[in-house]
């Protein structure tokens, strides 16, 4: 299922369960489509996120631009991109930029972490705001895993700059397309909150406390036994690499235990299902009485996994709306990694669709 799709799915969530003005809360936002359909929609959007990046990303996206901007972005993918060489001397640039990312010394990534470098540093010359050069980070973090993220041939410097220029006008476009979506939305809203911290300690969020209680929400958390680094690429489809936060200047948290509720360690299941009760014990409390929560979640062992899962949201606060004898919706799930994909149907290769009612 692709990403269109997802949102597809996302937005008719939303339009099911909230009204135009209503709070709508992604606490594992990702890359943000929850808070960018709840924004189109004429939804109050907040997002939260443990990872920096996905904060960052979602920033990025749904920040407008001006004319202006747009224009510069499209003259530095066209004009100073395309001219980039990698024997050509870093111009700009931070201090977060002269770290080396891991295993991008590797012959195969060498020429890629140069080239990236001289376009990250050019943003700094050629792009005039803060918005635009974020914009920029983006594309290269676009392009930056379609050239190494399980590739067995990175695409040659020329290729790679072509993509910057493809992939720069396809943005800007859906920048604009956005904006002009927003700004004929049904209720005029501000700004998503978007926030970085772990879903546990949400409810303490001042931020989001100030917003009032939440309407509903919408979100996809960590899978139970399924230990997947997003947030992360892997060079030459082996070595892993946080190429993705030098390039947007973020800080990495950890391992898969950050990210994912729990490690691979004998009992992290048990610490798996503590995190997730505890998570959205404190997502419950933020939520008023009768809110709907949809999720999609998948199991790495569902026979077992399941049942124990209703069984925490139920600890959690939530009951789950079923009608009775009617089957739950499973669905492949989006966007699986190149290396699932290859070891072909899994028991995780379905995620279901559930309904909860905080009560």
């Amino acid at each position: 299922m692709s990403t269109d799709v997802l949102a597809l799915d996302i937005r008719a969530c939303i339009e099911a369960f909230s009204e135009p003005g209503d709070v709508v809360l992604d606490p594992y936002m990702g890359g943000g489509t929850t808070v960018l359909e709840a924004m189109v929609l004429g939804r109050q959007a907040i997002g939260s996120d443990i990872n920096s990046l996905s904060v960052f990303i979602a920033r990025a996206k749904t920040s407008p631009l001006t004319r202006n901007e747009m224009g510069a972005l499209a003259q530095w993918a066209a004009q100073v991109v395309t001219t980039v060489r990698c024997h050509d001397s870093n111009v700009g640039g931070s201090p977060m930029e002269e770290r080396v990312p891991r295993n991008m010394t590797m012959p195969e990534a060498r020429w890629l972490k140069k080239t990236i470098s001289q376009c990250l540093g050019s943003t700094y010359i050629y792009l005039p705001t803060l918005r635009s050069r974020a914009f920029a980070r983006c594309v290269l973090l676009n392009v930056g895993q379609w050239a190494l993220n399980g590739k067995r041939r990175i695409p040659s410097a020329s290729e790679f700059r072509d993509r910057v220029v493809i992939a720069t006008t396809e943005m800007i476009a859906g920048v604009a397309e956005f904006s002009s979506v927003r700004a004929n939305a049904s209720a005029s809203v501000s700004q998503p909150i978007l926030r970085q911290g772990d879903a546990e300690h949400i409810e303490r969020d001042s931020k989001i406390q100030e917003v009032g209680p939440v309407d509903l929400v919408v979100t996809s958390p960590p899978y139970p036994g399924i230990h997947i680094l997003y947030h992360r690429w892997q060079v030459d489809a082996r070595k892993e690499t946080d190429a993705p936060y030098w390039i947007a200047a973020c800080t990495d948290g950890s391992g898969a235990a950050y990210y994912n509720f729990a490690d691979r360690k004998l009992g992290a299941i048990d610490k798996y299902f503590e995190k997730a009760a505890l998570s959205f014990g404190a997502v419950r409390r933020l939520m008023r009485s009768g809110a709907v929560l949809a999720q999609m979640i998948a199991f790495s062992e569902p026979i077992h996994q399941f049942r124990r899962y209703l069984k925490v949201m139920e600890q959690a606060g939530f009951e789950e709306i079923r009608a009775t004898r009617a089957r739950r919706i499973w669905r492949e799930v989006p966007s699986r990694r190149w290396h699932a994909t290859f070891k072909g149907e899994l028991e995780s290769s379905k995620e279901v669709v559930l309904l909860h009612r905080a009560v």
